[in-house]
């Protein structure tokens, strides 16, 4: 009963006898927030807050007493506070959004833990090592907690090592072909957290994440078709813009079967920046620019009305 929505009571009481008392008992039942679950938000959100502090005033610790800490000291104390905070979020009577958020600590720990490391001992390694390190000693937690914000900070640091090991290890490599694996990984990741969810292999994913991978798919994909339209002719270049179309209608097709505004909002406007750039190519003078203004606003109204339509016939 918890999961029924605003629009579901909105729409059984509009074609059934339900009188007004009825549906504000439900509302309050289902939908609207109770004390319970407001102690319980803002329990949670004092100990991510608090987690967030700690972590940072460690780090600021480590900045600000660095020439007067003896490097053991530096690296035992950063390994006392991953021990200990891992301890905590093991312990049985902890309730598991707090043992995630105590992990999820622990993890940017880790990271600190490397940065102490490579500044004492000067190991001379690319930061991409950093960022690969940080990202292969979570992965294990990152697993077991199954914890979004967690896969969330695991994926960024996947991105940050590849991107990190083009610039300073792969620099002959064209750049259309390192946004185009990028594109591919976060692609992956995203169609899997769908497979997973559709398979119930995982418990249920938050709107939040794949939202985030979603528009991050977005913005690197309206990048890559930057550097195909503006970059000389290069053979990947009609590869990438059919991974792209094709990319696009899967999300479309999604937005309509899942009734998902948010798919039909952030590939469209993708699509408007791709376009609008593929205009300015053709020529730089002011009509031109004229020209685009005009596509972008009739272009964006359009795609606002398209969605209030779809808004108002599912609701029907």
């Amino acid at each position: 009963m918890k999961n029924i929505q605003r629009e579901d009571i909105k729409l059984i009481s509009r074609h059934s006898n339900m009188t007004e008392p009825e549906v504000g008992r439900l509302l309050k039942e289902t939908v609207y927030n109770d004390k319970e679950m407001w102690q319980k938000f803002l329990r949670q959100f004092f100990i991510i807050l608090g987690v967030g502090f700690a972590t940072t005033g460690i780090i600021f610790f480590f900045a600000y007493n660095w020439a007067d800490l003896h490097k053991f000291a530096k690296i035992g104390l950063t390994e006392v506070l991953i021990t200990a905070t891992t301890i905590i979020a093991l312990l049985p009577k902890i309730n598991q959004n707090t043992r995630n958020i105590i992990l999820t600590g622990s993890t940017f720990l880790v990271g600190v833990l490397f940065a102490v490391f490579g500044q004492i001992y000067q190991t001379g390694a690319n930061a991409y090592d950093f960022f690969l390190a940080w990202t292969l000693f979570i992965a294990l937690w990152v697993a077991i907690s199954n914890f979004a914000p967690l896969w969330l900070l695991f994926i960024v640091l996947i991105n940050t090592t590849f991107i990190l090991y083009t610039q300073q290890v792969a620099k002959d490599w064209d750049e259309l072909l390192i946004v185009t694996i990028i594109f591919c990984i976060n692609v992956i990741i995203l169609i899997s957290t769908f497979l997973l969810q559709n398979l119930k292999k995982v418990p249920v994913i938050p709107m939040w994440f794949t939202h985030i991978l979603t528009l991050g798919c977005a913005v690197i994909a309206t990048l890559g078709m930057m550097i195909v339209i503006f970059d000389e002719y290069k053979s990947l270049s009609i590869i990438f813009t059919i991974l792209i179309l094709t990319t696009y209608a899967i999300g479309i097709w999604h937005g309509l079967n899942s009734k998902n505004i948010f798919y039909l909002s952030v590939i469209p406007f993708s699509i408007i920046s791709i376009i609008s750039a593929l205009l300015i190519n053709f020529s730089t003078d002011g009509g031109m620019f004229l020209f685009v203004s005009l596509f972008v606003i009739g272009s964006v109204t359009m795609v606002i009305m398209n969605i209030i339509n779809l808004q108002k016939k599912w609701k029907k």
